[in-house]
């Protein structure tokens, strides 16, 4: 039954401003690698404390202004399931920021890029969800693609950084996994400020002396403010819109801008193994996340872990939520 061309109009507007906002978050979120690069501060853990000290106090702001004097419900309303979801986001903010620091942009950002995969492999393992013979494929090409890049960066010292991105998307995957195994319908504003709040202690004492100047502070404000808390804020808005599997493409422009950013103003190249493996990990991702999407298309498609999708939010900072009911996602739009 065709709708009447009034709600038509307001759907596709909807659709148009939820396709708007996730492009721009994939933008903020694709700062990242640049942002890490114009700082002066060497040691990892420093830009950890800041950047989670700044996401976590815009998110809070942004959760008063929403939730007002139920703030604090909304908070614990995530339960255990969101704390323990949080607690593996805060393990992505370590391990993104420590792959930076080891190794090149491009190769941070591509092999995060295969969280999907191992959403897929982990959602097979403990939720006995079954994976397409098509994921399957996608899956071995990309993994020639990690083989080629992590092979390559050995002899440039860039093992650790490199094993550090791929440990993102496997705490990515174990946080999507968490919040589907016990059926989470938490918002994800409130679990991003708890991880932020997570991560202060320990990078705190892993910092050592703090180095940071004036204009670090500066960039990491906008780093937790706008990279990260910005992102997520918009990522959430959309997702009341666009189906997963569209979501998950508009996501792909984060690994995709992310290592081009630092080629074109700093001059990082990632070096010929990065870019073949590059290739082979991102066609791998886009041809699956096409494919499900061709096999999903309709409107209010949910997320289908055993098909390889999974949200747009990139293991950079944001979180995922698992679908769930309408009056039961509450979003922070």
């Amino acid at each position: 039954m065709d709708r009447p061309p009034a709600v038509a109009a307001v759907a596709t507007i909807a659709r148009r401003r939820a396709v708007t906002m996730m492009v721009i978050a994939a933008l903020c979120w694709s700062t990242g690698g640049l942002l890490v690069r114009l700082q002066s501060i060497t040691n990892p853990w420093e830009i950890v404390f800041w950047r989670s000290t700044f996401m976590a106090l815009f998110v809070a702001g942004v959760l008063i202004v929403i939730h007002r004097a139920r703030v604090v419900h909304a908070v614990r309303s995530v339960g255990s399931p969101g704390l323990l979801a949080g607690t593996f986001l805060a393990g992505t903010f370590f391990l993104f920021i420590g792959s930076l620091t080891r190794t090149t942009v491009a190769n941070t950002f591509v092999l995060m890029s295969v969280s999907p995969f191992l959403a897929a492999i982990a959602a097979r393992l403990v939720l006995g969800e079954a994976v397409r013979a098509g994921t399957w494929i996608a899956m071995t090409i990309a993994f020639a693609g990690i083989v080629l890049m992590v092979g390559g960066g050995i002899g440039r010292g860039q093992l650790v950084g490199n094993l550090m991105a791929l440990g993102v998307s496997v705490c990515f995957a174990a946080q999507l996994t968490v919040l589907r195994k016990f059926h989470a319908t938490v918002d994800m504003l409130p679990m991003v400020m708890l991880a932020g709040l997570i991560t202060l202690v320990p990078a705190y004492v892993l910092a050592g002396p703090f180095t940071a100047t004036p204009r670090d502070l500066a960039i990491l404000a906008f780093m937790g403010c706008i990279q990260l808390g910005t992102g997520c804020l918009l990522a959430t808005a959309a997702s009341r819109t666009l189906p997963a599997t569209e979501l998950g493409l508009l996501g792909l422009l984060e690994p995709i801008l992310g290592p081009i950013w630092v080629w074109i103003l700093l001059g990082e190249h990632p070096g010929p193994y990065a870019l073949a493996g590059g290739v082979l990990v991102l066609s791998a991702v886009v041809a699956n996340q096409v494919l499900v999407a061709w096999r999903q298309r309709g409107p209010g498609v949910a997320l289908a872990l055993g098909d390889g999708a999974a949200t747009a939010t990139g293991p950079v900072g944001a979180a995922a939520t698992p679908p769930a009911p309408a009056d039961a996602r509450r979003r922070a739009s």
